[in-house]
């Protein structure tokens, strides 16, 4: 099983959209790829960072689905998220293998 973790820094003044924006339409979108078997939506509360930090982390099955997912889907996901909260989020990706 992987973990596939998106951190983003958002704006103070855009957080509030941008956390309903991913609740209601981005985190649905990512789900309804099929590449993924859960996910979560967690809030960093002790962020050394100006803004609000939140992780989004999506469990895939094996490195086939995510590799699938990053080459099939990533590319617009993420170009949405760009261009709808542009120059008001910083935003970085992580892959992680459970080991226990």
């Amino acid at each position: 099983m992987l973990l596939y973790n998106v951190t983003v820094i958002i704006e103070d003044a855009a957080a509030e959209e941008w956390l309903q924006w991913m609740q209601e339409i981005h985190i649905p979108e990512v789900m309804a790829t099929g590449k993924f078997v859960s996910n979560r939506l967690l809030k960093v509360l002790d962020s050394p960072n100006e803004g609000v930090t939140y992780c989004i982390q999506y469990v895939a099955e094996n490195l086939t689905e995510y590799d699938d997912y990053q080459l099939n889907y990533a590319p617009t996901l993420q170009a949405d998220l760009q261009s709808k909260f542009e120059n008001r989020h910083v935003a970085f990706r992580t892959l992680m293998e459970f080991v226990g």
